[in-house]
């Protein structure tokens, strides 16, 4: 459990979502023969209490680093005035958190509330009696580590997207509010940062199995190396001898060795059992397109730009509550077409979206979602096209907002 205390801290330091020392590192506890934590800190105590309350063995305590503290702390308190939690419409929020509750203070009592009906719980002011400060998410596990940081990852990028979706929405309907505009500018530095325009990854021919596997390895360890998925969801496959090879389900993208399943395309094995939950979107797409890998990764602004709707035309849309699953307009961002469409394979599943959109371009981005692209033969090109619809839909949104709000 001490090994695993540290690397999920690791991790969160890696993902960019802490700081590496000092009180805004991440503090992970678990309970093995004994509780054990992967460092000290005037929190532990209160921590600690919460095992008690709940059936749980591990827990990630999580201040927030630049910029998410600055839109976790605005957020937050933004909900306080109002219902008490934050409501992100991104898929993976919908999908598993379904809301993010806020409490003012931590406070044991309040927390333990919250935990017992969410996975998270996010702490938004600070105490001087006793010097605590905010905000902070709290997010336990009941099998390891993992689940703690995979939610608080996941908090960090739904208020992410949800802050940012939001800014554009309330520009374009004329509503004023500085204190969003004073957020906004305090993390603009952030979105500077510039993806590469090229990936070195392994070049097809593969000819051996060994190197497809060695391929998505590679590929997958990118993804997140680049930030460019929600914790570490998304999932990838190659096609390769009549076999698709592709991710597991809840397969950490950086950690595949040992997560790929090999499913024969005549469908003579039940190796799929465990595959990613869009294995059917996956087939169908290479059936259509003749293409042999596919990328599926979260990155932030190709999600916030599949949530940007007109506010008038949403506003007389019959399905303005069912943009993910029911939207009726055909959009794109340059060229890249947005589709609706849930995760699985139901009447509204992306599995009856996805594949039909590739036929005409090998980028579409699903509505909440994320980004999928197409490579012919191996991952350079399907990376590089990741990265540059990326910096495409960032170009567009910061595009919009000068021109909404000019200096």
């Amino acid at each position: 459990m001490e090994i695993l205390v540290k690397k999920y801290a690791h991790k969160l330091v890696d993902a960019g979502l802490a700081a590496p020392s000092g009180p805004g590192a991440p503090l992970v506890g678990g309970l093995d023969q004994d509780l054990v934590w992967n460092r000290t800190a005037p929190e532990i105590p209160v921590l600690e209490r919460i095992f008690l309350h709940l059936n749980i063995n591990s827990l990630v305590f999580l201040r927030p680093g630049f910029p998410y503290d600055r839109i976790i702390r605005f957020l937050a308190g933004r909900a306080l005035k109002a219902a008490g939690t934050i409501m992100p419409q991104d898929c993976e929020t919908r999908t598993f958190l379904h809301d993010l509750p806020v409490v003012e203070q931590f406070d044991l009592p309040a927390i333990v509330t919250a935990l017992k009906q969410r996975k998270t719980v996010i702490i938004q002011g600070n105490d001087r009696n006793t010097g605590f400060f905010g905000p902070a998410v709290i997010a336990p596990g009941t099998v390891s580590p993992e689940q703690g940081f995979v939610h608080i990852s996941s908090v960090c990028f739904a208020c992410f997207v949800a802050f940012f979706s939001n800014y554009l929405t309330g520009l374009k309907t004329g509503r004023k509010d500085p204190e969003m505009d004073q957020v906004f500018d305090q993390v603009l530095p952030f979105l500077q940062k510039e993806l590469p325009a090229s990936f070195d990854l392994m070049h097809s021919p593969f000819c051996r199995e060994k190197d497809v596997y060695a391929a998505m390895v590679q590929a997958g360890r990118k993804i997140v190396d680049h930030g460019l998925v929600d914790s570490y969801f998304g999932n990838l496959s190659c096609c390769w001898n009549n076999t698709l090879y592709i991710s597991q389900t809840g397969a950490s993208l950086d950690e595949l060795t040992g997560c790929i399943d090999p499913v024969p395309l005549d469908g003579s094995s039940t190796a799929g059992i465990t595959a990613s939950s869009e294995l059917t979107a996956h087939l169908e797409t290479i059936a259509r397109t003749g293409c042999q890998v596919i990328l599926h990764g979260h990155p932030k602004f190709c999600v916030i730009a599949s949530m940007d709707c007109d506010p008038v035309r949403k506003a007389a849309c019959a399905f303005a509550d069912k943009c993910h699953t029911h939207c009726p307009v055909p959009r794109t961002i340059g060229s890249v077409p947005i589709v609706p469409g849930e995760v699985g394979t139901g009447p509204y599943g992306l599995c009856n979206t996805l594949p039909r959109a590739c036929e005409t371009s090998d980028s579409v981005i699903v509505h909440g979602h994320g980004l999928f692209v197409t490579g012919k033969t191996d991952f350079n090109r399907a990376f590089s096209t990741l990265a540059a619809v990326e910096t495409l839909c960032k170009t567009r949104y910061l595009e919009q907002v000068r021109y909404l709000r000019p200096a």
